[in-house]
């Protein structure tokens, strides 16, 4: 197998601040992490760690290959659940877009009790997922990695790149 082929893009760097949150009872979790990113300033971080408590989910998951780029809403399951549940995980990425701007990419996990059961949902963060008690998250600003957004045109799409642009 050809060196390289099971990597796209590859680099190092430093772990700088790390930024911890309080996120207040009913806002969007999302929304309360790009007033993070942006207040602090980070331009490239990783998403450590939330925890907490949380009214409302709204998982994104594919649900189907698409038969073309770019991924589309029709290719995808948004999944909401409305009751109480606690924020297990929640991992992500900080980036800059193209235009400068952050880009947020988080999964989470969360779950919550049903009859004598308890059932765990995960997926991508979406808009709607609203806060309860509790909620505080963690972010790890990056030094001396390169990385961001770039134009991919097989996926139609702008994506991560890590290591060289190229």
């Amino acid at each position: 197998m050809e060196e390289g082929f099971l990597i796209e893009g590859i680099g190092s760097g430093r772990i700088g601040r790390i930024v911890m949150a309080r996120i207040p009872i009913g806002v969007d979790l999302l929304d309360s992490i790009y007033e993070m990113v942006r207040k602090e300033k980070i331009q490239k971080g990783l998403i450590l760690m939330g925890i907490g408590a949380l009214q409302k989910a709204v998982f994104r998951n594919l649900k189907v290959f698409p038969q073309a780029y770019p991924v589309t809403p029709k290719d995808r399951l948004y999944f909401e659940v409305q009751r109480p549940l606690e924020l297990l995980s929640l991992t992500g990425y900080v980036v800059s877009k193209m235009s400068g701007e952050p880009y947020v990419h988080a999964h989470f996990s969360a779950s919550t009790v049903i009859g004598d059961t308890i059932a765990t949902y995960g997926g991508h963060l979406d808009q709607g997922t609203i806060t309860f008690i509790k909620v505080a998250v963690t972010i790890a600003e990056l030094k001396g990695i390169e990385m961001g957004k770039k134009w991919v045109e097989e996926r139609k799409t702008e994506d991560l790149w890590v290591g060289s642009k190229t």
